[in-house]
């Protein structure tokens, strides 16, 4: 079981810059961009660039987060002296070894804080990354690994030894596992195998254990924390902030949405009409439902709605979101309690702030 305190103490040794508990934004590919990524980290927590499967556009992100903490330090100099940069990147490992290659040398150049690697092909990709972005970086990036069962991190601490497993549950929207536990009994089971491995095998570390999916607010946060997490990472909250890469008929279809464990759901449907097939046959996107899945669950082809699904999109405007429109709106199982637009700084502030206020509160019912 984990001393909450001290795991919490720990990440904020690595990233002096935060508050706790640790808030952080995940790195949902094309949405959270540079722009997003140093709001949260301004604001006290740790936001991630979502590189995904192409690294193009890595080089313009990092710079523009150099040159955003160049002129807005996060800390005073004599507090933070490592060199890293306070932002985090992270990676679909399936897209292959040219990803990798791409990503070293900028690694090396920016030394983020930390690196997410996520749904490689297989568990070797997970070594290779790790081994070589410690090697590039001086160990000064930190490893952060993406996980969805107890086997998987029981293997991924021995073989990877990351100084951060993130405990991805069920509700978590966009990708993830197609089958896994939601966090409650997830977290502690996982906490305890860990717990027990490190016990029996003196030479491993036990890994912070940072949780994600379905985390809205700082109910949540709070949540996560007593089952056992160092920190929480939030996605579908961020789709309310201004910084989010996002198209405003998206992000507005995040805000109508409600009661999400029935109008979201979790499968390949939407990866098949966008064309993002790539992805290991375990993982599914999870979102709002809208026309196209309900088309193809009346039984229309998947020609005709994979047309129907580009001429919405050829289109453009805002009516390809929502429950009548066609187009993917990847949102989390509690998308029903984002409720209005809030700078993804206010954002972390809240959400912090807010847990410590309940846990404070819980306590003092004891």
């Amino acid at each position: 079981m984990s001393d909450i305190p001290s795991t919490m103490a720990s990440l904020q040794r690595e990233y002096p810059w935060t508050k706790s508990p640790l808030i952080a934004c995940g790195p949902m590919r094309v949405i959270a961009l540079a722009k997003l990524a140093v709001e949260v980290s301004q604001a006290g927590g740790l936001g991630f660039i979502g590189v995904g499967n192409d690294a193009s556009t890595m080089d313009a992100e990092l710079v523009k987060a150099q040159q955003h903490f160049a002129a807005h330090p996060t800390t005073p100099q004599d507090q933070d002296d490592s060199g890293i940069l306070p932002v985090g990147v992270g990676f679909l490992l399936w897209a292959g070894d040219k990803l990798l290659q791409e990503a070293l040398p900028l690694l090396a150049k920016y030394t983020p804080a930390a690196i997410w690697l996520f749904a490689p092909s297989s568990p070797a990709q997970l070594t290779q990354w790790t081994e070589s972005t410690r090697r590039v970086t001086n160990n000064k990036t930190k490893i952060w690994i993406q996980i969805s069962t107890v086997a998987d991190a029981l293997e991924t601490t021995q073989t990877c030894q990351p100084e951060v497993l993130v405990i991805q549950g069920s509700d978590a929207g966009g990708h993830g596992l197609q089958k896994c536990a939601g966090l409650v009994p997830l977290l502690p089971e996982i906490d305890d195998a860990l717990t027990a491995l490190c016990a029996t095998h003196p030479h491993l570390r036990k890994p912070l254990l940072v949780a994600t999916g379905g985390i809205m607010d700082g109910r949540g946060t709070a949540a996560a924390l007593a089952l056992g997490a160092a920190g929480v990472t939030m996605g579908t909250r961020y789709l309310a902030a201004p910084e989010a890469n996002l198209a405003p008929g998206y992000r507005a279809a995040v805000l109508r949405a409600s009661d999400g464990g029935v109008t979201t759901e979790r499968g390949q449907l939407y990866d098949s009409l966008r064309g993002t097939t790539d992805w290991p046959a375990r993982y599914g996107g999870r979102g709002v439902l809208n026309a196209s899945w309900w088309d193809a669950g009346r039984g229309m082809g998947f020609e005709e709605n994979k047309r129907l699904y580009e001429t919405s999109l050829a289109e453009g405007g805002d009516a390809g979101w929502g429950e009548a429109g066609r187009l993917t709106t990847y949102a989390g199982a509690g998308v029903g309690l984002v409720k209005e637009i809030k700078a993804a700084g206010a954002i972390t502030e809240e959400v912090r702030e807010d847990a410590r206020r309940i846990l404070r509160r819980a306590a003092g019912r004891l």
